[in-house]
This record gives structure tokens, C-alpha cells and sequence, in this order.
């Protein structure tokens, strides 16, 4: 596998040479979800109770992705500084406690809410109708857990490294088994639901196989072991955990708002609009891929100039990323207003759906530019360590802003689409404070690192 050299000054190309490769890889790793929602849409009689069982069990899996972010997020950009300073065991020390956590946690997590699977699913606003798809779906997802963290949780330290066409082709490998194993199980063994999962349980194993395997590959800079807990070093730990905590209120906030919008749907909507949030959900993630990616591919390309002590380098970092992110989101932006009912499509043939989720898209997607600006700040304090000000505006926008937002609205007279109406104000409101901040503490203070 080729290593991007971070050492070079030819900035626009590593951070492309970073960003495309996680951009393939986020995609085909969304497809995991994506695909089963796609073909649960379409399971005859059941299909839009299927995606709103699925829809209730995004609070939880969120939570899995905020413990997977706090140890790999939060442990990437450690190991990329220490190679920018030419520390080799510190990287590699870094990177096996981030493994060792993730192990141990994933196994905590399994156990606690597959024996609390049903009870939390009740706490999330299931309803008896869609019950029994929630809890088929999330007791047979649960078991891939292990796989599903070490998959996702050790691939940025494979791009922290520079292989980052390595991490691309361990998300294409579960990926593809999933396009292929979802329609032969739900449909072909007439598993449905369950198959979905499965299918899913499968390709993620598949995925952190290769990682686990190309990690401890002789050639490898970087040699993967496990540390067992007793011998962890806790600043290595504390360090890790402090990076990544960033990473983990903003999923953890994610699942905290779905879980509010799910309450206010199931109270002002129904059933309906609770499928309806989950096919907005989807596209949300679907179309936030390429702005997370660029992001995520500038950050180590920032960590390693931020260690190396190269100011200008990291402004055109920023500056390019930030672009790239405008534009963007401003397409999608346009494609949306525009072309609604294509997206909608994706997820669901259903003319009940059709005309009341294209409506809500077009309002939840309302200011969507403003987000590429919040990536560009999270982004900058994430990279150089700066975690009060990554945790106050994750907080910011989702706690403090998007909450009481979803609380207030629907009682205000907007019913249903106040939920949905909370998202476009506060990308305004987060996203400007967020990029602002970073511009005046950060970017236009670099020039003191020389």
C-alpha cells in the first residue's frame, strides 16, 4: 500500500490524497446501514414499520459509534503528531491502547443492551406495532459489536499512517458482503428484518478481520498488539479519551437528539412520521459523508504540520478543506430544494411516505451550508488537541441549541415539522459561532509556533 508523506509541503494533494479514500471508505461503510434501510423499505406488508423499528434503534447504535469515536478519533491524532515528531513507540503505544479499549468496551456494550435491549427500545418511543421489528433487528446487530468497533475504531490509525487506500479497501470488503449477503438473506431465505442484520454481523467481522490483519503485517510502520488492561499506561489512556471525547459528545448528542425527536414524532406525528425521520436520517447521513470525509482526511495532514511546526501549511489546510466543504454542501443544498422526491426514492416506494417526507427534507435541509463551516472548526480543535473548545460547540449546537429547539417547536404551532425545523437553525447558529471561534483563537495565532 502507498503511504502519503506528510512531510512533503504539497498540502492540496495530501489532504486529497487523504480525504478520497475516506470518502470511498465512509460510503461503502454507510452502505452497512444504508442498504438494509433500502431493501427493509421494500419487504412487502411490513416495510414502513421496518424502517421505523430500524429508525428507534438509532439511538443506541449511535451510542456504539460515540465509544468507538472516543478511542479511534481520539487516539488518530496523537499518533499522528508523535510520527510528526519522529516518535515511533509513542505512535505504536497510542494505537494499542486505543485498540485495548475498544476491545474491552465493545464487549461491555454487547452484553449491557442485549440483556436491556427491549426495555431501552420502550424508553425510545416504540410503540407495540413497531416493537417487534426494533428488538429483531438490534438483538442480532448487537452480537457484531466487537467487530463493528474494531472495523471503525482502528481505520484512522491506518490513515494516521498513510495508508489510507489500506483503510478504504477494509470498508469495501464488508461493504460489498453486505450488497450481496442483504437481498440473499432478507429476501432469498425470507429472513427479513433478522437477515438485515445478520447480513450486517457478517461483513463487519469481515471488515475488522483485514484491519486486525494488516496492522500486524510485518511491513506495517506501526505493529498492532493487544496491552492487557492492568498494564495500560493511564496518561496514555487520559490523553486518548481527552482527544476523543470531542468525537464522543457529538455522537452521543446525536443519540440524545434522536431520541427527543423520536418522543415528539410518536407525540405529534405518529408511527408515520417516525419512518419519516428515519428515511430523513438517512439521507442526512448519506449526503453528510463527503463533507466528513474531507474533514477527516485534512485532520491528520493538520496533526503532523501542528507536530512539525509548520503554521502556513496548516492554513492552507484549512483553507482548502473549508472550500472544498462550501461547495459542497451548497450542491446539495440546491439538489434538495430542487429534486426532493429523488432522495425520498432511495428508501421507499411508498406513496403514503412520499409526499410528506419530500416537504420535510426540503425544511431539514434548509441552511445545510452552514455545517460545512461547524466541520471546519470541530475539525481544528480536534487536530491539535484543543478539547474544551471541540466539547463546548459539539455541546453548543446539539445540547444547547437542538434539543430545546425540538421541545419548543411543536408546541409552538409547528406540530411535527417543528422537529425537523430545529436542524437548519441551529447550523446557523452552531456552525458561525464554531468557524468564527477557531478563525480568531487559532488560525490567525499560528504564526507563534515557529
Amino acid at each position: 500500500m502507498k503511504q502519503i508523506d506528510f512531510s512533503s509541503t504539497r498540502t492540496a494533494h495530501n489532504v486529497a490524497a487523504s480525504a478520497l479514500p475516506m470518502l470511498v471508505a465512509q460510503l461503502l461503510n454507510l452502505l452497512y446501514s444504508i442498504v438494509d434501510r433500502i431493501y427493509i423499505g421494500r419487504i412487502p406488508g411490513e416495510g414502513t414499520l421496518g424502517l421505523g423499528g430500524i429508525g428507534l434503534c438509532f439511538p443506541i447504535i449511535m451510542i456504539i459509534t460515540a465509544f468507538t469515536n472516543l478511542f479511534g478519533v481520539g487516539g488518530a491524532p496523537l499518533c499522528a503528531i508523535a510520527r510528526g515528531r519522529r516518535d515511533r513507540e509513542k505512535a505504536e503505544t497510542i494505537m494499542n491502547t486505543a485498540f485495548t479499549l475498544i476491545l474491552c468496551t465493545s464487549v461491555i456494550l454487547m452484553a449491557f443492551f442485549e440483556l436491556f435491549s427491549t426495555p431501552a427500545l420502550r424508553l425510545l418511543g416504540a410503540s407495540e406495532q413497531m416493537l417487534p421489528h426494533a428488538t429483531l433487528y438490534l438483538t442480532v446487530y448487537l452480537i457484531g459489536t466487537p467487530a463493528t468497533m474494531i472495523a471503525a475504531g482502528m481505520t484512522p490509525f491506518i490513515n494516521a499512517q498513510g495508508y489510507a487506500s489500506a483503510g478504504m479497501l477494509a470498508i469495501f470488503i464488508g461493504a460489498l458482503s453486505n450488497l450481496i449477503l442483504d437481498p440473499v438473506l432478507i429476501f432469498l431465505f425470507h429472513m427479513g428484518i433478522r437477515g438485515a442484520a445478520l447480513a450486517t454481523v457478517l461483513s463487519q467481522f469481515l471488515s475488522a478481520g483485514f484491519v486486525i490483519r494488516f496492522l500486524m503485517r510485518p511491513a506495517c510502520e506501526l505493529h498492532l498488539r493487544f496491552i492487557p488492561p492492568a498494564r495500560l499506561i493511564l496518561k496514555n489512556v487520559t490523553d486518548i479519551i481527552t482527544i476523543g471525547i470531542t468525537s464522543f459528545i457529538m455522537q452521543f448528542t446525536n443519540s440524545l437528539v434522536a431520541l427527543v425527536c423520536n418522543a415528539m414524532l410518536a407525540r405529534y406525528g405518529g408511527d408515520l412520521y417516525i419512518s419519516i425521520y428515519t428515511i430523513i436520517a438517512s439521507v442526512r447521513s448519506l449526503l453528510d459523508v463527503p463533507v466528513q470525509s474531507i474533514s477527516d482526511g485534512a485532520s491528520p495532514v493538520l496533526s503532523y504540520n501542528y507536530g512539525a511546526r509548520r503554521p502556513e501549511e496548516m492554513r492552507k489546510t484549512v483553507r482548502l478543506f473549508t472550500l472544498w466543504n462550501v461547495v459542497y454542501t451548497a450542491i446539495v443544498w440546491v439538489l434538495i430544494l430542487l429534486f426532493p422526491g429523488f432522495f425520498i426514492r432511495i428508501f421507499t416506494s411508498d406513496p403514503v411516505l412520499l409526499e410528506p417526507a419530500a416537504n420535510v427534507l426540503k425544511l431539514y435541509f434548509f441552511a445545510f451550508i452552514f455545517q460545512a463551516f461547524q466541520y471546519c472548526g470541530q475539525t481544528v480543535f480536534k487536530s491539535l488537541g484543543r478539547t474544551r473548545q471541540a466539547v463546548f460547540f459539539s455541546l453548543l449546537r446539539k445540547v444547547i441549541i437542538v434539543v430545546p429547539l425540538t421541545l419548543l417547536f411543536p408546541v409552538l404551532g409547528f406540530g411535527a415539522n417543528g422537529v425537523f425545523l430545529a436542524e437548519p437553525v441551529s447550523n446557523v447558529l452552531g456552525g458561525t459561532a464554531c468557524f468564527v471561534t477557531m478563525y480568531l483563537t487559532e488560525y490567525r495565532r499560528w504564526d507563534r509556533l515557529v
